[in-house]
């Protein structure tokens, strides 16, 4: 954790990945981040594996450095303590349909009516202008109709999901960065704002920034995609023990590798950028031919040796022992109340003079109930009649 955000606090009602992906980060950097569970618990506390019922891995990863409250915001209490929490934040952020959102009382209308200054974040499926506003999506429904399965297919050309959630996590770091340029228009005018991160539009946005081709003029040059990234060639290739990744870009890459292999290339259009780029299938095409005839760990060292980006394929077991990764202490044991001895990963960025510390473990379900209530000034017999109602559910 990063004490960059210690002074911000934010209300996070979202669930699964994307929102709390986003409140991660912000935890990481420091926020005051308070989950807000409906009973039952976020449904992703369930994802394997797990030592304990509720507390899987991937709960684990991306709600560090949370507190959790569960309430019941079907019920007038549940509300009204949801209201003195808005009362104490800088944000809420939420990732329920528009109707829901209104229905429950945590769409920005509401919650801004009389707090000015609270920033409120919505990050649904499809923008609120559209047709498809109030239907819900997922990561895998997205990764569809954005158009990245489609460039992703199987031998026999149908359509695949990259396996990760993609959209959810992409969408994610978009929210948080959308939340910190709030709060800094906050600081500078005073007035807080309502902020909508819709999946659909933000991840299309974000593939199209390279794939716009052709359709980037009026009237079109040409369909849309970015040729050197749907060259077919354009893959790890194999070795003579195994697969590596490289890829030579400018000039000077392209002629020290045809140097170091004695290929006879006409050098007059590799040497050009624009020609090389029309033509990048026929190079690439050598690259595969080229692979075969050494070792990775040949490959890597004259690459190296010759500064052309290049590196071996890892699977997920071997990234625990990258040597990169080791070094900089990215992965970290820490202890948690519940699960023992867990592993952590930790922001891949880092601040110069400022300490990185593990910040809190990720919560039990409504692990932090009484705690938080006490602190929105609650008496123990107010707590009391909170849980006795079932607004409040807290662990024995």
């Amino acid at each position: 954790m990063l004490p960059l955000l210690s002074d911000v606090r934010i209300v996070d009602l979202s669930t699964i990945v994307l929102g709390p992906y986003a409140t991660a980060t912000l935890a990481d950097l420091g926020a005051q981040v308070i989950k807000i569970e409906p009973p039952g618990g976020d449904l992703y506390r369930a994802a394997p594996p797990s030592r304990h019922p509720g507390m899987g891995a991937p709960f684990l990863s991306i709600n560090r450095g949370k507190r959790s409250l569960c309430l019941d915001l079907t019920t007038e209490s549940g509300r009204q303590v949801l209201g003195r929490l808005a009362d104490s934040a800088d944000v809420v952020i939420h990732n329920m349909l528009p109707r829901v959102a209104e229905k429950l009382g945590v769409d920005g209308d509401t919650l801004r009516a009389d707090r000015p200054r609270l920033i409120h974040c919505v990050t649904p499926g499809f923008g609120s202008d559209g047709p498809d506003a109030d239907a819900p999506a997922y990561d895998d429904v997205i990764q569809g109709r954005m158009g990245l399965a489609s460039l992703l297919t199987d031998s026999d050309g149908s359509p695949r999901l990259v396996p990760t959630t993609l959209a959810d996590k992409v969408t994610g770091l978009h929210a948080a960065i959308a939340v910190l340029g709030a709060l800094h228009h906050r600081d500078v005018t005073g007035e807080g704002t309502s902020i909508e991160v819709p999946m659909l539009e933000t991840m299309t946005g974000f593939l199209l920034a390279e794939h716009m081709g052709g359709r980037a003029f009026e009237p079109p040059l040409g369909p849309p995609g970015y040729n050197r990234l749907l060259n077919p060639h354009r893959r790890p290739h194999a070795t003579r023990d195994g697969h590596i990744v490289l890829l030579p870009y400018s000039a000077r890459h392209w002629e020290s590798l045809l140097e170091l292999v004695d290929e006879r290339v006409d050098s007059d259009w590799v040497m050009d950028a624009e020609q090389r780029s029309r033509r990048i299938e026929e190079l690439y095409a050598l690259v595969g031919r080229l692979m075969p005839t050494r070792s990775t760990d040949e490959w890597l060292e004259v690459l190296s040796d010759r500064g052309i980006p290049a590196g071996r394929v890892s699977d997920l077991a071997d990234l625990f022992d990258d040597p990169q990764l080791r070094a900089v202490e990215f992965f970290r044991r820490v202890e948690h109340p519940s699960e023992g001895a867990i592993v952590e990963t930790r922001p891949g960025l880092r601040v110069r003079d400022l300490p990185d510390r593990p910040g809190r473990p990720a919560p039990r379900f409504g692990e932090h109930g009484r705690e938080i209530l006490s602190e929105l000034g609650y008496s123990e017999e107010d707590t009391a009649d909170l849980i006795a109602s079932g607004a409040v559910w807290v662990p024995a």
